[in-house]
């Protein structure tokens, strides 16, 4: 099986000891991302604004790979509050309107930087 390391200057570096993402085999890996600009500075004004801009660091991270959503089968949302479930699941919502891959969301105390929602996905060839 061959492993190899996508990283992309369009999508946020990562702040640990990780990857964007990895590719093995045919299989994506994409890390959690956060509502950060490529520079690394949070992005603000809301928990739709922070998840439609999650997803577009994935969307980056996934074209480095020469994939786009359609190629995601999973995905898993980490939110700091389940009351805001249904904002997130708008915006998130947009970028699968047929065909949306398996998901689960989890409420969790605290994430990087102190923002409000994690996306981590699969996406396969």
């Amino acid at each position: 099986m061959s492993k190899s390391i996508i990283l992309t200057k369009e999508a946020p570096a990562p702040i640990g000891p990780y990857n964007q993402a990895v590719m093995a085999g045919d299989t994506l890996y994409v890390s959690g991302q956060i509502a950060l600009d490529p520079d690394g500075n949070v992005i603000e004004g809301g928990i739709q604004k922070e998840t439609d801009h999650v997803m577009k660091n994935i969307g980056k991270i996934l074209e480095a790979a020469d994939m786009d959503y359609s190629n995601i089968v999973k995905c898993t949302i980490f939110i700091k509050d389940m009351t805001q479930f249904s904002e997130i699941n708008a915006a998130y919502g947009e970028y699968f309107p047929e065909n949306a891959p398996a998901r689960e969301t989890v409420e969790i105390s605290r994430l990087p930087k102190d923002v409000n929602v994690e996306i981590s996905c699969i996406a396969v060839r």
